[in-house]
């Protein structure tokens, strides 16, 4: 059973397999290892209704890039865990985050099954999680011992650990303040007479002047709509889709405002499902009053990242628990870039990713069909109970940037080509966030033809602001500005809970302006302290080369009193003149 081999085994560029988890356990952030266990929870059940969860139990199979989990091999279990009762279909990989474990190049293939074969239970894992717990870092040792033992009990809660580990997660994400910088482009193509895609924000949509009200969706929602060519009216279609979406987020936003309970992934994805699934009947209506059929309805393409600003309490007080959520329906995709690594966090609903779902093909196979790129769903098409959404969510641990665009840009995998240094110039203030996006458009012209092409880039930084010195030249800069701008409207936005830069992040500020004068005033007495140096240098150097020319300065500067001449005292000074 071990001769298939696996397109997405966990390997680098030069066919290195990634670390273990275990072997980069220590060196992790305390989020970090939160993160690697809800990853190992949320796989738990769909792989144990495979047979397959003891490949959760061996340390050396369990990889990772980044912040990401990724499985090398399945291995059979021997008993099945009679503590789990059955919630999901035997396809609930695919609805559960299995897609967050592996490559992105293409979805999940069949692979083998290797020997030999472990038991799974709850009590394996609880085992093997305590074993971790030990060298975990000291903020969450403790809760995770908790979760650890709780596991190894009989009758475990499976929604108590649930909660228990999402809270920690929350708790220990928002201990650094997110920020956030967006810009949104979309460009027509040069064969096209008009642009069928549509995206949020667009610079229309970024208010530069401070005294303009920002829209409080700003920055938290981002979308890609791209009506799907040789359909009538996909302009129409993407557009209808893009505000009903709008208008519904914004009242999830405003529910959220008002309830103090932490919405759980479960209650957030069915949420957006259903969001999305009303934008699919609006189409759809619209295409039965016109009397559209087949390939005349209208339909698009959806892509939309929600940065859910729900607050965390923390010791610090309520913070932003940098939850995204990542929905989908077509091939528009979603992207994390780093410096380190360029990760996809969507699959295309496309034939070819259906073959591989189905066991029917291995994916580059597929790719070999004439129909491999042909979408299997989209908007607009069929009715919102056929639609099968695909809802995942991402946490922000490190500094990167968040991708949303069209096939335009993503096909011929340009993205993995030439995405890794956008990341890395945005860091360091390189490039802005907004010509960082144009950057991507112009790439996508150039290499992928004359299609439409969309891009929404969100710019996450969670690393400390250290203080720098002001630098004025920097003031008269629009772009600076304008991203001032956009954080000071988000953070005074009074409809929504989450400030993007928390009340974390206004000590420093605060501090680094007090620095500043302080360096200033250091730097002043600097300058005269040299200025005073030099000059007793200067005299020295005269009195020992030219004495006499000294004695003349000194003479002019400090002349001696005149002995001829009779001393006053303090008292006649002080009486007039009679």
């Amino acid at each position: 059973n071990r001769g298939i081999f696996k397109q997405n085994d966990p390997i680098d560029a030069n066919g290195n397999l990634y670390p273990s988890m275990e072997s980069m356990w220590t060196s992790a952030t305390a989020v970090r290892q939160v993160y690697w266990l809800w990853q190992i929870w949320e796989l738990w059940i769909p792989l144990s209704e495979l047979g397959v969860a003891s490949s959760l139990l061996v340390p050396t199979n369990l990889r990772v890039q980044g912040w990401r989990l990724r499985l090398r091999e399945l291995y059979r279990d021997t008993m099945a865990d009679t503590s789990i009762s059955p919630v999901v279909p035997s396809n609930g990989l695919e609805d559960r985050g299995f897609d967050t474990l592996v490559s992105r190049d293409s979805p999940a293939e069949p692979t083998s099954v290797s020997e030999p074969s472990v038991d799974a239970s709850l009590k394996q894992l609880g085992e093997c999680w305590e074993a971790w717990c030990r060298k975990a870092s000291v903020s969450v040792a403790d809760p995770l011992q908790a979760i650890a033992q709780h596991l190894q009990t009989e009758h475990p809660s499976l929604t108590a650990i649930a909660s228990q580990l999402n809270h920690l997660l929350l708790e220990q994400a928002a201990h650094q303040p997110l920020r956030l910088q967006i810009a949104g482009i979309t460009a027509t193509g040069s064969s096209h007479s008009h642009n069928e895609d549509s995206c949020y924000p667009t610079k229309a949509d970024l208010i530069k002047d401070p005294e303009q009200s920002q829209d409080p969706l700003i920055p938290h929602l981002s979308i890609i709509c791209d009506g799907i060519g040789g359909h009538e009216g996909g302009e129409i279609a993407s557009q209808l889709a893009l505000q009903s979406i709008k208008l519904q987020v914004r009242a999830l936003l405003a529910e959220l405002n008002e309830d103090p309970e932490l919405m759980t992934p479960e209650l957030v994805t069915e949420n957006l499902s259903a969001i999305i699934r009303v934008a699919n009947n609006m189409i759809s209506s619209r295409n039965d009053q016109q009397e559209r059929e087949s390939r005349r309805r209208m339909a698009t393409t959806l892509t939309l990242a929600l940065q859910l600003p729900q607050m965390v309490n923390t010791p610090e007080g309520k913070t932003n628990g940098h939850e995204i959520y990542i929905a989908s329906v077509g091939d528009s995709r979603a992207y994390w870039l780093t410096p380190d690594y360029c990760q996809q966090l969507t699959v295309d609903d496309d034939v070819a990713t259906r073959e591989v779902r189905l066991g029917r093909s291995l994916y580059r196979q597929a790719l070999q069909r004439s129909d491999a790129q042909a979408l299997t769903q989209a908007l607009g098409t069929k009715e919102a109970e056929l639609l099968r959404p695909t809802v995942q969510r991402f946490i922000v641990e490190e500094d990167g940037l968040l991708l949303l665009c069209s096939d335009g840009l993503s096909n011929n995998n340009l993205i993995e080509k030439f995405g890794r240094d956008l990341p890395q110039k945005v860091n360091s203030h390189r490039i802005s966030v907004e010509s960082a996006a144009e950057s991507l458009i112009e790439l996508g012209f150039k290499h992928n033809g004359q299609d439409d092409i969309s891009v929404v880039l969100t710019y996450c930084a969670v690393s400390p602001q250290y203080p720098t010195v002001l630098n004025l030249g920097d003031i008269s800069s629009s772009k600076e500005l304008q991203v001032v701008n956009l954080e000071q409207q988000t953070a005074l936005t009074p409809s929504l809970p989450a400030e993007i830069t928390t009340t974390n992040d206004k000590k420093p500020e605060t501090t680094r302006s007090y620095r500043d004068w302080i360096r200033a005033l250091f730097g002043l007495l600097g300058v005269v302290g040299i200025l005073v140096g030099a000059g007793a240098i200067l005299l020295a150097t005269q009195w020992v080369l030219a004495p006499e020319g000294f004695q003349k300065m000194r003479d002019r500067f400090f002349p001696s009193p005149d002995p001829n001449l009779p001393e006053s005292s303090p008292t006649d000074q002080e009486l007039p003149d009679n």
